[in-house]
């Protein structure tokens, strides 16, 4: 009994140990899309949550994605919600998928007023089901790495 009680907090040890890991993945990645989200007027954001407006929110979503990643890539996924207290600044909740290169990532994106986070819900690498951990983590980082547009100098020229 000891043994299989000790053998499922390892295994429960290496699931928090994967999910860390991909939250850092994930998170490093949307750093610059909760950054431009976050220069929406919040009480418009939280009105529009409230007011279950999915195709505004999408609209919004879509347009920050698109500015650091390939079209496509990143999508608002038709659910959010918000924490508003009287003692508190609000915190944003947006259910989110990435989608490139065959590989799935579900996500919740936390935004608040200084910081960010995510909440991994699931990865799916398609066609590959007998891929380690350690696998299906490089391609989540590859399939991110590849779906991010090129970053441009401060005052450069788009290329014509």
């Amino acid at each position: 009994m000891a043994y299989r009680e000790e053998r499922m907090t390892q295994m429960e040890a290496l699931s928090d140990d994967r999910r860390r890991r991909r939250e850092e993945t994930i998170g490093a990645a949307m750093v610059d899309v909760a950054t431009e989200l976050r220069l929406t007027d919040p009480s418009e954001l939280i009105l529009m949550i409230r007011g279950e407006q999915a195709a505004n929110i999408a609209d919004l979503v879509n347009s920050s994605g698109e500015l650091f990643f390939r079209s496509g890539a990143l999508r608002y996924a038709l659910s959010a919600g918000c924490d508003v207290q009287w003692d508190s600044t609000p915190i944003v909740r947006l259910d989110m998928e990435f989608h490139y290169a065959a590989v799935s990532a579900f996500f919740r994106l936390m935004i608040g007023r200084k910081r960010a986070a995510v909440d991994v819900i699931d990865v799916l690498v398609d066609g590959e089901d007998d891929l380690d951990e350690g696998a299906e983590d490089e391609r989540l980082q590859r399939a991110i790495a590849a779906a991010r547009l090129p970053q441009r100098k401060p005052g450069a020229r788009p290329d014509a």
